[in-house]
């Protein structure tokens, strides 16, 4: 790991004891992102980070201490070792703006007790229940597309993920509200970096200046599809042990404060349950449609081992490939592209000694390229995940799904969902990316193709092995 060849070094107030700090940048950061890269894309900053630094990095904004981690075991020290002495980090608890008290944003107890009331609807049993909802869906988007045409896959993939989200978890058929939700999230994932260097931002949304203006507008959007889809489902009075299903017996008030933790419950599983998957498809397809050879054996998996059938539940275990290939995908272009922490005593990583109010970052983008781990890191490779792969990776190289006791709940669902939707449209169509399509990754929340997936679509039919 990393060298304290430059520590800096000071005085803590508290204990008496010296703080020493990794090397890493001695200008502030500001200066350092206007002179060194373009503004709004942090990935330059930590990909510059691990390449000068090494292991782990500090740097400043203003008084702020941050470090950027880049090892295994700097890693699962944060994330699980010392995961007690950390809570979200700044730009997670800005996120509160959109999705309130929810699961992503909560922390300590009340965290413990959302991921305990919606446990039971991600239990291994209840799995195999959303498959045929998952494959019946991706059907309905597999007949609608026609031969030759061009589209945006990756608005196709976010229309597929929110319907199966919506049907899955929250028992609702979202039909035309689906395309509402999907412009609404997407006029805010627009603004998202204003959002986050706006100071005071979670203020001054209530004067609505220009930018601002436009966000409460698509969060008044979203609030209206989320609070029409509870009331519906009110009315309803069943109980099919849908998610929806747990969270409105674990609030039976039916008080505002309760209708609001509500609200921010099922928005916060829709965004975490749609965004990340819709990407990671996005992304695949993307990743296919440059490397003709891999996507041969796909398709060849997918006809000798469905001959022509929609895939089930059981062909998960079977369809070995397709899941590499997604796993391959993750590893280049993971959806949860950085996630960060901040520190609520002094702590130690290593031999460096750092203050309370520290903000400790990693990237998943930078350490699935890590050479050490995944040598040739830019090669579309899904060999890197038969089992004899996985097993000699060291653990916390590959984290798409984050580590801890807050990773991700829904993470064995987006397995299933992510390998059953591309077995359905690859079993019928080949997507080819139109020459001239500038493809650019854009880490916003996730991490989106920023141009969109403009792709061709193909007719192919089972059993024909087609390039």
């Amino acid at each position: 790991m990393g060298s304290a060849a430059t520590q800096n070094a000071a005085i803590s107030p508290d204990t008496g004891k010296q703080y020493v700090f990794p090397p890493g940048l001695q200008r502030n950061l500001l200066w350092f992102a206007l002179n060194k890269f373009r503004p709004g894309n942090p990935i330059l900053l930590f990909q510059h980070l691990a390449a000068e630094y090494g292991d782990i990095a500090h740097y400043k904004i203003g008084h702020h201490h941050i470090l950027f981690l880049n090892h295994p075991e700097y890693i699962r020290e944060v994330l699980v070792v010392q995961n007690d002495n950390f809570v979200k980090e700044r730009t997670v608890r800005r996120s509160k703006m959109l999705l309130g008290g929810g699961m992503i944003t909560s922390e300590g107890a009340e965290h413990r007790r959302q991921r305990q009331v919606a446990q039971p609807a991600f239990h291994r049993q209840r799995i195999p229940e959303y498959a045929s909802a998952i494959v019946d869906e991706t059907l309905r988007m597999r007949e609608a597309w026609q031969a030759g045409e061009r589209r945006d896959i990756a608005l196709d993939m976010m229309h597929l993920t929110l319907n199966i989200v919506a049907r899955t978890f929250f028992a609702t058929n979202l039909q035309d509200e689906a395309f509402e939700l999907a412009a609404a999230i997407n006029r805010i994932m627009g603004l998202y970096n204003f959002l986050i260097i706006l100071p005071a931002a979670e203020w001054l949304v209530h004067l609505r200046p220009p930018g601002l203006r436009a966000f409460v507008k698509a969060r008044h959007r979203i609030d209206a599809v989320v609070y029409r889809m509870i009331e519906a489902h009110r009315r309803q009075k069943s109980d099919n042990g849908s998610l929806l299903d747990l969270m409105l017996a674990a609030a039976p008030e039916h008080t505002r404060e309760s209708e609001q933790a509500l609200r921010d419950q099922v928005i916060t599983i829709f965004l975490a349950g749609y965004e990340t998957v819709a990407n990671a498809l996005s992304w695949t397809w993307y990743l296919l449609s440059q490397n003709p050879e891999c996507r041969r054996r796909m398709h060849q998996e997918i006809d000798t081992l469905l001959q022509g059938r929609p895939p089930r539940y059981q062909d998960i275990p079977r369809l070995k490939y397709v899941e590499m290939v997604l796993a391959e995908s993750m590893r280049l272009y993971p959806p949860a592209w950085a996630m960060g922490r901040y520190a609520l005593q002094h702590f130690r990583l290593g031999e460096y000694f750092l203050p309370a109010r520290t903000t400790v970052l990693m990237s998943q983008f930078v350490t699935h390229r890590d050479p050490r781990y995944f040598p040739d890191p830019l090669r579309f490779d899904p060999e890197r995940f038969t089992p004899q792969g996985k097993s000699a990776r060291q653990k916390f190289t590959y984290f798409p799904f984050g580590a801890g006791p807050r990773q991700c709940i829904g993470e064995s669902f987006a397995w299933m969902e992510g390998v059953l939707v591309l077995a359905t449209l690859a079993q019928r169509w080949k997507l080819s990316l139109p020459p001239g399509h500038k493809v650019e990754p854009q880490p916003l929340i996730t991490l989106r193709p920023k141009y969109g997936m403009q792709m061709r679509v193909e007719q192919r039919g089972p059993g024909s092995f087609q390039v």
